[in-house]
């Protein structure tokens, strides 16, 4: 196996569910400090390759790497990712009856932050200064986490969870489905508001309007299990004006239609 020498680095990952294969030879890198989109057609591996980064054990890696911190985490169970900074923000955040907002992160945090715990009364001022600035009613840290929420409010809190726990690296797995205008302009700010020298984000998204918010640093373009074109934030209008056809007609027969 060769070495990991980037900060996150996907070396011909490939994987499948249910003896499908979904991801065929993907290869990205995303160093610390940098902002990468990832946009392609329905159906083109976006969900499966977030759900593979963090371990969903649905799916099954047939070849390849995922390189952090300088190891290959696809043999850690999903809570030592967790552990090393990875953070994964769901398309269809799930509620958990019986668990409130604040013991929810509470306990997250002490779990990342091992000995180095926050008190109760400095966790509660931080959770309490980030929910304000999310525009998150303050009710809600004593409510069962996302029993009951809007989608709105469920992807608010996942960028809460994001703030409180300062995660190495974030992956958004299309955070901005089915959010308004509004809620997705509170959604980008909270994620603006991470973005430094010391966080790195690959935001995976459908729709073109939430990189008017967060300023991607690179684009690739995932087709067909791989990602076929990669390039800088100026992608974005070009796929705003021509959508994917002008991908596989510049690919041809590489990119198969989906």
């Amino acid at each position: 196996m060769s070495e990991c020498g980037h900060d996150f680095e996907i070396k011909d990952l490939c994987a499948s569910v249910e003896g499908k294969p979904i991801l065929k030879g993907v290869n990205l890198q995303v160093n610390r400090g940098e902002t990468h989109a990832l946009m392609g057609p329905n159906g083109s591996g976006k969900s499966t390759l977030a759900s593979v980064i963090m371990g969903h054990p649905g799916y099954e890696v047939t070849g390849g790497q995922i390189c952090f911190k300088g190891q290959n985490i696809l043999d850690l169970a999903i809570e030592e990712r967790a552990r090393l900074g990875i953070f994964l923000a769901f398309q269809y955040p799930a509620a958990i009856p019986g668990v409130t907002v604040a013991k929810f992160l509470k306990t997250a945090a002490d779990a990342l932050r091992g000995a180095d715990k926050m008190s109760p009364s400095a966790f509660l001022k931080s959770l309490r200064e980030d929910m304000e600035f999310l525009e998150i009613d303050p009710t809600f840290v004593n409510r069962f986490l996302n029993d009951g929420f809007s989608g709105g409010e469920k992807k608010r809190m996942e960028i809460l969870q994001m703030l409180m726990l300062k995660p190495a690296l974030a992956v958004m797995d299309e955070t901005d489905s089915g959010l308004d205008i509004d809620a997705l302009k509170i959604v980008s700010k909270g994620v603006n508001r991470l973005l430094g020298p010391n966080f790195g984000l690959l935001l995976i998204t459908h729709y073109e309007r939430m990189l008017r918010y967060i300023k991607p640093d690179h684009l690739h373009i995932l087709m067909d299990g791989r990602i076929v074109h990669s390039g800088g934030p100026e992608l974005v209008k070009r796929l705003e004006e021509k959508g994917y056809d002008w991908v596989r007609q510049e690919f041809g027969q590489e990119v198969l239609a989906v």
